[in-house]
């Protein structure tokens, strides 16, 4: 810990907080930094303290120097009167410094972290504005600035020259490392960007490093003047080499911003980015097949009729399938597209109105349904909503599947002997889910956009993606070779070689960065300053499991037990659910296994087990945890192959959809039946086995603390967690924007539960689709969970997401997200706050 402690001063206490977290993110908690801000009055809460001001001076006070830093007006005189309560000698150790509160904060606590003194150290304040002054073009009024000392002539200059590759240059993090390990030598480090024709500045000031305006790209001088110059270089390259810690690409996300790779040059073709990456390869074109339809009469309307059910009952085991296999490769979020497909087949309105046209006219089944399919999709065209536009896709997607198969025909082949780039007008979301990413290397089109559901299953199989190019690429032969990245959007018919040699560099950084997830991704999570986070699989089939432990992960933290049920017209059987879960356990080789008991009714009703009447909010209906009470046989059955699988294996219980104390003592009830039963008759099971519950009704956070006394861990849903907090049916487009799981109201009932569940000494956890959105990885830290669990592709993501995270950094930025007025200002925050770019 540096010596030279820090004071902010601020009349409002979320911005010194923000100060600090982003001055404590530069130096890792190498120095101290105090905050005084903001007085104890709800009404009006901007104020300063001088009572709290002296507090916090005490709190770090340090010999070798305390810098206050203060905003403005009664922050100075709040200081300045602080500092009289404080003993004499003390006195003349604290220094109120002018400098400005953000950049001030920066440039002295890495310049503290650098070990100056308390004068150098105010000097780099000062000169804070000096970066941004000089990026702006403008000049700073008044800029204090250490001079570059004279060159000790008993040593040799040695020197350096390094290509700055990591994707934002040197941004104030990596610049904070540069200036750290400079400092750490005696030697004199001047540093000078080639590539911008700047002068040479100290290596061991923020401030002057940060006026290089160094990018990605950009060439650099270094050289070192001292008895330890070679030693000064070698750990200065060994940052650039390592990046700076910073992974280069992020996986899997949507392209934030786009630069051109160079001028316009030859074959080069605009287009739209939709996912990110470079992919260089021949040309393969996809056409897919057209279906002519021919409306002719018939004599039997009904039997037209049953051809359309027979299809659709079809199409929805193609679509499920397609489901299932996308859930594993894609995850649940992105697979969801496709659950929404099949809901399209169960309209009511929709199959009214194709029967009705049939028995009507008296025409044949292709010709019915495709009118039909049109109208919806024409509906769809009309509405202003862009969101609901783009979703003609699905529609046209899934009428053109039943249509397919009323026709006979084959599905279309998307299977590829070689590595190509795919070459189409447009592709499906279906289409592309079916893509391997082995095989397409990347995605050419001449229609689409970066938010249709075809862009986001691209971007979540890491297939580079640019659409809307020129209608010119469909008319190219196949073997062309074409280079494209999606990143900037753009993509190069026989590309020159200076081009291939830049693509060439950036594909193999952006291959690297997911080299290095796969490769960290079976060491423990472990946070900068040493929380070990559990990160375990969501899985939904025995082959999940296999792909959950290749990813790295944990254990198990939701095993669906649904998949059993499906597509069958009777109940598994206890044999054939025993021997499902002793498979996963044996693969998982004692590591943790949570298996959820059956969750179906409502929105997903099987068909042997109907509920007999139609429900009008099936949210709000006969599902998880009721139905299995209301069919105990079903639920002991389940029960009894449960806890046979225990045996040498750890295997814990978890509750769906618990809203009362009732049911989980009802559910006990019934499982200390079953564990007496199979004592009667010598059958073995783990008599200590765990039993938990899934928090996702908002009755189950109000009385979290009794539920607590009840069980042995919590796991918080939050997909349905957050539609019930909100209101809101996330399957309503509509309305789906409000069942957010950042908004503040869900993350103070995350926050409540967490703290009961604390508080009663049994652990939580978090398997709703946010545990997998890296961007909320420091919210969930921040909020204390002990484990989350994730669809299997994500793990090494989070992983890497904790990795680069602390738990005091975290639980700052959630002090101030709980405080935000709605799920986008928490997003604002989160992206603002300086965390390691994933």
């Amino acid at each position: 810990m540096a010596a030279i402690a820090i004071v902010i001063v601020s009349h409002s206490k979320q911005l010194a907080l923000g100060v600090r977290e982003l001055a404590a993110q530069m130096v890792q908690g190498q120095v101290s930094i105090a905050v005084a801000a903001g007085i104890e009055d709800p009404e009006n809460p901007l104020g300063t303290d001088p009572i709290q001001v002296y507090e916090a001076i005490a709190s770090v006070f340090s010999d070798d120097g305390v810098l206050v830093l203060m905003d403005l007006g009664s922050a100075l005189l709040s200081a300045e009167m602080a500092i009289e309560f404080l003993p004499e000698a003390q006195q003349q150790k604290v220094y109120l410094c002018e400098a400005p509160l953000v950049e001030g904060a920066i440039a002295a606590v890495v310049a503290a972290a650098a070990g100056r003194d308390i004068h150098q150290v105010m000097a780099e304040a000062r000169g804070a504005l000096l970066a941004k002054a000089t990026q702006l073009g403008v000049s700073p009024l008044s800029v204090v600035t250490d001079n570059i000392e004279a060159i000790n002539p008993e040593f040799p200059t040695k020197e350096i020259r390094l290509i700055v590759s990591n994707r934002l240059g040197l941004h104030a993090r990596p610049a904070a490392q540069f200036v750290g390990t400079a400092a750490r030598f005696q030697s004199q480090i001047l540093v000078q960007n080639l590539t911008r024709n700047t002068g040479l500045v100290r290596g061991d000031s923020i401030n002057q490093v940060t006026t290089l305006g160094v990018r990605q790209g950009h060439e650099l001088v270094i050289t070192a003047t001292g008895s330890d110059a070679d030693e000064a270089l070698t750990a200065l390259q060994a940052l650039f080499a390592n990046n700076f810690g910073e992974d280069n690409l992020a996986l899997n996300s949507p392209p934030a911003f786009h630069h051109e790779v160079t001028p316009a040059t030859h074959g080069e073709l605009s287009g739209i980015a939709a996912s990110a990456g470079v992919a260089i390869a021949p040309v393969v074109h996809y056409q897919p097949t057209h279906i002519t339809i021919t409306e002719y009469h018939v004599d039997e309307p009904e039997s037209e009729w049953q051809r359309v059910q027979a299809a659709i009952h079809t199409a929805k085991q193609e679509i499920q399938a397609v489901f299932s296999q996308a859930s594993l490769q894609i995850g649940d979020t992105e697979a969801a597209i496709f659950d929404a497909q099949l809901l399209f087949l169960e309209d009511p309105v929709l199959l009214e109105a194709a029967h009705q046209r049939i028995s009507d006219h008296h025409i044949n089944a292709e010709a019915a349904w495709q009118a039909v399919v049109d109208e919806v999709a024409t509906s769809y065209r009309t509405l202003e909503d862009s969101y609901l536009q783009e979703r003609v896709d699905d529609v046209v997607d899934v009428g053109q599947r039943v249509l397919r198969l009323l026709a006979g025909n084959l599905p279309a082949n998307l299977h590829f002997d070689e590595p190509a780039i795919l070459v189409a007008t447009d592709l499906t979301p279906s289409d592309t889910a079916r893509l391997d990413p082995t095989k397409v290397l990347g995605i050419c089109t001449t229609s689409g956009s970066a938010t249709s559901h075809s862009a986001i299953i691209a971007r979540t199989l890491g297939i580079p993606a640019v659409l809307g190019v020129d209608a010119q690429v469909l008319h190219l032969a196949d073997g062309t070779l074409m280079a494209l990245d999606g990143e900037s959007g753009k993509a190069w018919v026989e590309p020159e070689s200076h081009i291939l040699d830049l693509l060439e560099a950036k594909r193999e950084a952006w291959q690297t960065a997911q080299q290095e997830a796969r490769a960290t991704a079976h060491q423990p999570a472990i946070t900068r300053d040493g929380r070990q986070i559990s990160v375990f699989a969501n899985i939904g089939s025995i082959n999940d499991v296999q792909v959950a432990v290749a990813n790295g992960a944990e254990g198990v933290g939701l095993l669906r037990t649904e998949f059993l049920y499906l597509d069958r017209t009777s109940a598994p059987t206890e044999e054939e659910q025993l021997e499902v879960y002793q498979a996963i356990a044996q693969v998982l080789d004692n590591r943790p296994l949570i298996i959820r008991t059956l969750d179906v009714g409502g929105d997903k009703p099987l068909p042997y087990l109907r509920v007999g009447f139609p429900e009008a909010n099936p949210f709000l209906g006969w599902r998880g945890i009721r139905f299995c009470l209301d069919r105990p046989e079903l639920l002991k059955t389940q029960l009894r192959a449960i806890l046979r699988a225990s045996v040498g294996h750890q295997i814990k219980i978890m509750l769906p959809m618990i809203a009362t104390l009732t049911e989980v003592r009802a559910a006990k009830v019934i499982l200390g039946e079953v564990q007496a039963e199979l004592n009667q008759t010598g059958i073995p099971f783990d008599a200590a086995m765990k039993v938990g519950i899934m928090v996702e009704v908002p009755s189950a956070v109000a009385i979290a603390d009794q539920l607590a006394a009840e069980v042995d861990f919590f796991s918080i849903g939050t997909n349905d967690l957050s539609q019930y907090i909100m209101a809101s049916d996330r399957t309503n487009p509509r309305v789906a924007n409000l069942a957010d799981a950042l908004h503040p109201a869900v993350l103070r009932m995350v926050q409540q539960t967490i703290q009961a569940a604390h508080a009663a000494g049994i652990s939580v956890g978090l398997c709703g689709e946010l545990a997998a959105d890296t961007l909320a990885t420091p919210i969930l830290l921040g909020l204390g969970l002990d484990e989350l669990s994730v669809n299997p592709q994500s793990i090494p993501g989070v992983k890497q997401a904790i990795a680069r995270l602390s738990i005091v950094e975290s639980e700052a930025i959630v002090a101030s997200a709980l405080q935000q007025d709605s799920a986008v200002h928490v997003r604002e925050l989160i992206s603002t706050s300086v965390i390691p770019p994933a």
